[in-house]
């Protein structure tokens, strides 16, 4: 099984942005362990700041993924060509925040990705990705 995690805006900066929100540990990090824990699936990595190299990697991923793991960071809130992206795949994509984004700023609380998305898990931290990782796995 091919799974993908796709990380947008800001998230390059974990492990040393906001720990006290995001935790310390970088993604990278996070990411070799998983991979170790997980042999047997293959695991992709991706990461941009930029919305429209976001679209491109749903696209192309859309036609070769599994399943798609999705932390659009803050283009949750705000991109409705993002969650159009999403609709438009055949892959199932499960969007996954680190922060519980429902106890904080108003304008977090509504993702336009929810909808397209097969699941949300919000709050647990980097644990998120490992549990998105494994209902595809359980239900792919």
């Amino acid at each position: 099984m091919k799974i993908l995690i796709i990380n947008g805006p800001n998230l390059n900066l974990l492990g040393t942005r906001e720990p006290e929100i995001y935790g310390s540990q970088s993604f990278d990090d996070f990411f070799e362990t998983l991979k170790a824990n997980l042999p047997n699936v293959e695991l992709e990595y991706f990461q941009s700041n930029h919305e429209g190299t976001l679209l491109d990697k749903l696209h192309e991923a859309g036609k070769s993924a599994d399943g798609i793991v999705l932390n659009a960071g803050a283009l949750t809130h705000t991109s409705i060509a993002l969650a159009d992206a999403v609709a438009a795949i055949s892959t199932p994509v499960i969007e996954v925040h680190i922060s519980n984004v429902h106890r904080r700023e108003p304008f977090r609380h509504h993702s336009f990705l929810s909808a397209p998305c097969v699941g949300s898990i919000v709050g647990l931290g980097l644990e998120g990705y490992r549990l998105a990782v494994l209902w595809f796995l359980r239900n792919g």
